[in-house]
């Protein structure tokens, strides 16, 4: 499955077909989302008006986590198949999962103002969280800072690796620890907790932050490719007066 689209051809085949599918699936089930979460789902029992902003926020916050174990995983399979592509798609999450997480602390400071008086406390979660956003920075320092792409990315697939640690401990934060964050509310063994009618909207949000991830990374891998084409062809054009030279 995964020397399937090691070509870039047909990776090239895949995005364009997948990308405009991917970014429409965002733009109706956002629609649907805001509309529904904002306008027509009730407010919660207990945090009234407030907990609206959960649409926006509980999204990034999975995104923030999806994405780096997207990260992780591509960072294993370019390790274990040596996939061509594998670096290039865990570059390309980067920077989307670095927004996803610091709009995730942004919207919950902005919640945690009015439930729990403050917008910031060192909860178990929250810090995980902001720990987790450095972990992204430092991961796409290391693509940049270290010149050659070689030794760039294996560095920076053992610092994805190792950062893949703090996933399960912004997990499972809340039962782990005393936290202000309840415990899960939509993955649950006995079924959500959630309303329907806020928990659709809240899916659909989820499923819409999803596809603009998959669309971001779909569109960063073909920039990507782009790139190396225009290096290649730069490259070669600049060995051919050598290679006269060389002939006289």
């Amino acid at each position: 499955m995964w020397s399937r689209f090691s070509n870039p051809a047909k990776f090239e085949g895949l995005a364009r077909v997948a990308a405009p599918v991917a970014m429409g699936v965002f733009a109706v089930c956002a629609a649907y989302g805001l509309v529904a979460g904002l306008f027509f789902a009730p407010a919660e029992q207990y945090q009234g008006e407030s907990a609206r902003i959960m649409y926006v926020h509980v999204p990034a916050a999975w995104m923030a986590m999806a994405a780096y174990s997207f990260i992780a995983l591509m960072s294993l399979v370019a390790f274990v198949w040596r996939h061509s592509l594998a670096d290039m798609a865990a570059r390309s999450a980067a920077t989307p999962g670095a927004v996803f997480t610091a709009l995730a602390l942004f919207t919950g400071a902005v919640w945690g103002k009015p439930t729990w008086g403050a917008f910031w406390v060192w909860d178990a979660r929250l810090t995980s969280m902001l720990l987790l956003l450095f972990v992204y920075f430092g991961y796409m320092a290391v693509w940049q800072a270290v010149p050659e792409q070689a030794r760039a990315a294996r560095f920076a697939r053992i610092l994805a690796l190792v950062g893949f640690i703090n996933i399960p401990i912004i997990k499972f934060s809340v039962e782990w620890w005393n936290s202000l964050h309840q415990p899960a509310s939509i993955i649950r063994a006995d079924g959500p907790t959630i309303d329907p009618s806020m928990l659709w909207p809240l899916l659909a949000m989820i499923t819409a932050y999803t596809a603009l991830f998959t669309w971001l990374v779909f569109l960063g891998m073909r920039a990507d490719l782009a790139r190396q084409r225009a290096e290649k062809r730069v490259a070669r054009k600049a060995s051919r007066p050598v290679a006269a030279v060389t002939q006289a």
